[in-house]
């Protein structure tokens, strides 16, 4: 493994692995990964670099100890509340919807509230067998801004959202699963094994088509069907018109090698 980068005493870790894998661990455990301000920005500030870094291909998630992220620290809850939505430079949630390479979230023991929101944040999830996301929003009078209100209806249908905000109710990596959250539920020694294991795949396939893909997905999500098929079509277009003969060729001759390694289908 490459060396890690740290920051705020180390409670935030990078790792930039060979393979094109960057792993981001939140890494305060004692306080089961609660966030400071501080964090807060250095985390949104990591996720720009490594958005920026031509060698990252995916990045991985996770907390240490614990907890994926217990939300936000309380002693602290002024200073956060009221800059936090400010400014989206340093807007954790908002530089990983901003970032273009695929976000893999490797989630152990609890995500609460903003531990929720940020695991909301990321494209896919892999959790750990018993995992719980809470939403305390309404048990401790907190307003919700990062998302939550607006995006677990869109995941999981608006009765099951109400139920789980309303009534702050744990929603297990088991339930999550079923209603299309969690892509895959693991031993929690296989955590990062397995969100490894879906970051090498996506790394074998086109990187600028993966970023396409990712994109022209999430930027679909926010508009009515029509409007989002509209978008694909559009994006398409633009892909294939700014293809060169060559590209083309390279394309054929690629899908062409695959198809001969391909065994016989048997009837």
């Amino acid at each position: 493994m490459a060396p890690s980068s740290s920051s705020s005493e180390e409670l935030m870790l990078v790792n930039r692995e060979p393979t094109g894998v960057a792993f981001v661990t939140i890494n305060r455990p004692k306080q089961l990964n609660s966030l400071t301000r501080t964090m807060m920005v250095d985390l949104a500030r990591a996720f720009k670099s490594l958005d920026a870094d031509d060698s990252v291909r995916v990045i991985v998630l996770t907390g240490s100890g614990r907890a994926f992220c217990s939300g936000v620290d309380l002693t602290a809850a002024e200073e956060v509340f009221k800059g936090e939505v400010k400014d989206v430079e340093t807007d954790l949630v908002a530089q990983m919807e901003r970032c273009r390479k695929p976000i893999i979230g490797a989630i152990g023991g609890f995500a609460v509230t903003a531990g929720f929101e940020i695991a909301l944040a990321c494209d896919m999830l892999v959790a750990v067998k018993g995992t719980k996301f809470i939403d305390t929003h309404a048990r401790f009078g907190i307003f919700p801004s990062w998302g939550l209100s607006q995006k677990l209806s869109r995941v999981i249908g608006p009765n099951k959202a109400r139920e789980v905000s309303l009534t702050a109710m744990p929603l297990t990596a088991e339930q999550a699963e079923r209603l299309g959250f969690v892509n895959h539920v693991v031993e929690g020694s296989e955590l990062l094994k397995k969100a490894r294991e879906v970051a090498e795949a996506i790394i074998k396939n086109n990187q600028d088509l993966v970023l396409r893909y990712k994109s022209v997905i999430n930027d679909g999500l926010k508009l009515d069907l029509g409007h989002a098929l509209a978008l694909e079509k559009e994006r398409a277009h633009n892909y294939y018109d700014g293809m060169t003969k060559e590209q083309f060729k390279k394309m054929q001759e690629f899908i062409a090698g695959r198809s001969s390694k391909k065994p016989s289908p048997k009837l």
